[in-house]
């Protein structure tokens, strides 16, 4: 009966680790090694799988350590309208884990990334790196913890689109090639819109309780209009970003050409990207959709960049 209650409880804590959202840290990671390998002409594989796992325990940290900080804040409990992309795990309001379980197990997994994050420092004796990952665990766990709590004042959107865009491509990139060039400020860009929409539009259903513990995110300090049209504005945006990369650098041609095949799936989530939806419909079509265009406008990306890798003679380095 024991050994029936540990797995149970090992089977628990792996659901709680929420598997299905590291595309999130996956996503930057395949866009900037593309890129990096197209550049270079060489792939590393050791240090992409390690990148890899590195962001996808770290992102697991930090969602784990978020309920955690939520529940304190309350934010989790006041939440009458939680969805399968909002509302947190609901494993400590469901009772599954307990908020200490939840905590530890974080905290775990965060230094399971910072170990990770030490091998590849010591691998790549890069300064670089080592202030990307502090960023990146610093940025996470303080997302909800104190004192910063980032997400409770009006950066968190921000700070997801830096710690989710910008730094995992820059970093990504500069271990396949050693350098921090500054045309990546573009493909960077993209993915760091894609996952800020992403954040922005899941904090819609979320927006009484987040009023309630004033966590000031946009759609509380802004309102639902506005932030509707700064959602819109930002979309828009990566898709004249993804134009502006087919003449603007040849390595970008394709990554632009096959980002802008998605721009059917971006006119659907437009149409359900408003203030009905958002607020009544318990479908979340927009928020669904935003997160397929997530990971879909990163593949294509991810592709296009392996598209201009194939016209050289790719060396693979262990």
């Amino acid at each position: 009966m024991k050994a029936n209650t540990k797995q149970s409880k090992i089977v628990t804590i792996l659901l709680a680790t929420q598997p299905k959202f590291l595309t999130a840290s996956i996503s930057p990671v395949l866009v900037g090694t593309g890129l990096g390998v197209a550049v270079a002409g060489s792939f590393q594989p050791l240090l992409f799988i390690l990148a890899l796992l590195a962001i996808a325990a770290l992102h697991i940290g930090s969602n784990m350590n978020n309920d955690y900080f939520d529940h304190l804040s309350a934010n989790d409990w006041l939440n009458k309208n939680p969805t399968p992309f909002s509302g947190g795990s609901r494993f400590i309001q469901k009772g599954l884990l307990t908020p200490k379980e939840m905590l530890i197990t974080g905290l775990a997994f965060l230094g399971i990334g910072s170990v990770i994050g030490i091998t590849i420092v010591l691998l790549t004796k890069s300064v670089f790196i080592l202030i990307l990952g502090l960023a990146g665990l610093l940025g996470g766990f303080f997302y909800t913890a104190s004192p910063l709590r980032l997400g409770y004042r009006r950066v968190g959107e921000l700070n997801i689109a830096l710690l989710f865009g910008f730094l995992p491509v820059y970093g990504a990139y500069y271990l396949q090639t050693k350098t921090t060039d500054s045309f990546v400020l573009l493909p960077a860009a993209i993915v760091a819109i894609l996952i800020f929409l992403v954040i922005l539009i899941n904090e819609f259903p979320d927006l009484p309780a987040d009023a309630a513990v004033n966590k000031r995110t946009w759609p509380v300090c802004l309102g639902v209009t506005v932030s509707i049209w700064i959602y819109r504005i930002i979309l828009i945006t990566a898709y004249l970003l993804a134009l502006a990369a087919l003449f603007l650098n040849r390595l970008f041609f394709f990554s632009g050409l096959l980002f802008m095949l998605t721009l059917p799936l971006a006119y659907m989530t437009l149409r359900f990207a408003n203030k009905k939806n958002l607020t009544t419909n318990k479908e979340c079509r927009a928020n669904q959709l935003t997160i397929l265009l997530h990971l879909t406008g990163s593949i294509a990306l991810t592709a296009g960049f392996i598209i201009s890798a194939m016209q050289n003679n790719i060396e693979i380095t262990v």
